[in-house]
């Protein structure tokens, strides 16, 4: 394997930090509901940032699988839109620094870029890594919107699993967690639940739930005025689709009725209610897998 440090180049001209964290959002896998882009979207455009890392898409990407934009103006190609993967240094609202790993999950080097991830976290002495995405589930949108925990040690998670062991496709995130766990570092990720019949669209309220749930995993100050105005506006929007379309209703209704029924049995410490049916693990990969390949456009094939 490569040298991890071949595969980013990391700014020399460092603030002074003391177990800053490292939040990371790739785009490429699941995140129903666009809960990870509304996440990171907000904060770079709420708060002081500037790139620290770059890493080497050349070495990571494969460009015609998707293939990046470029503009041609009348008689000549006047620019092209280069893939970025970064870290960012970030200032949260209370000053404190924080990182921010962004852009298109690599295609290809998972385990040299995790090696790189974790050259990165000790060279800048991270204390924990959280990252955070929306996951399809059959949930109503009428009810909270909930979420699933996982981390390296289970001293990290404050909240039970809806699930007990499931196989699922790989990320090159989730292998970020593993790998960090192994060499015994804090790693802690966030999957919200977004109503399934949801997962397409921006689903602010989503985004509410992995904010709060990375603030209370951290301590960050970070704003959440503007993502709950948006929440509230689409949710209000949902509600006024949804009034008057009987089949609509019947489809939520059900699934208010099953959410209920598992949340009881939640309550009991058993997760399973009577007369109800958790998905099994083939459904729910099923379900990654489906999802996944609906968000593959025409001009993402080679």
């Amino acid at each position: 394997m490569r040298n991890p440090e071949d595969l980013y180049e990391l700014d020399t001209d460092l603030p002074e930090m003391s177990g800053p964290v490292l939040l990371h959002s790739l785009d490429g896998f699941v995140d129903a509901g666009s809960t990870g882009q509304l996440v990171r979207e907000h904060l770079l455009d709420s708060l002081e940032h500037r790139v620290v890392a770059r890493f080497d898409v050349d070495s990571l990407i494969d460009y015609r699988a998707r293939r990046p934009m470029m503009t041609y103006d009348r008689d000549h190609w006047a620019a092209y839109e280069a893939p970025e993967l970064v870290v960012h240094l970030m200032r949260d609202e209370a000053g404190s620094p924080f990182l921010l790993l962004t852009g298109p999950e690599p295609d290809r080097l998972w385990e040299g870029f995790t090696a790189s991830v974790r050259s990165l976290v000790e060279r800048l002495g991270v204390s924990l890594v959280v990252g955070f995405h929306g996951i399809p589930m059959g949930v109503p949108h009428t009810r909270p919107v909930g979420l699933t925990s996982h981390a390296t040690r289970p001293e990290l998670i404050t909240r039970s699993s809806w699930f007990d062991k499931v196989q699922v496709p790989g990320s090159a995130a989730g292998l970020i967690e593993l790998r960090l766990g192994e060499s015994g570092h804090d790693a802690i990720g966030f999957a919200v639940h977004v109503p399934h019949y949801l997962a397409q669209s921006a689903y602010p309220a989503a985004a509410v739930a992995a904010l709060e749930a990375v603030v209370s995993a951290t301590g960050l100050v970070l704003p959440a005025d503007d993502l709950r105005e948006a929440a509230a506006k689409t949710d209000a929007e949902i509600a006024e689709q949804v009034t008057g379309n009987d089949e609509v209703e019947k489809v939520v209704k059900a699934l208010e009725q099953q959410y209920d029924a598992f949340a009881g049995a939640a309550e009991r410490e058993n997760l399973l209610a009577e007369d109800q049916d958790m998905p099994t693990a083939e459904e729910l990969g099923a379900q990654f897998e489906r999802f996944l390949a609906e968000q593959d456009g025409p001009d993402q094939q080679s």
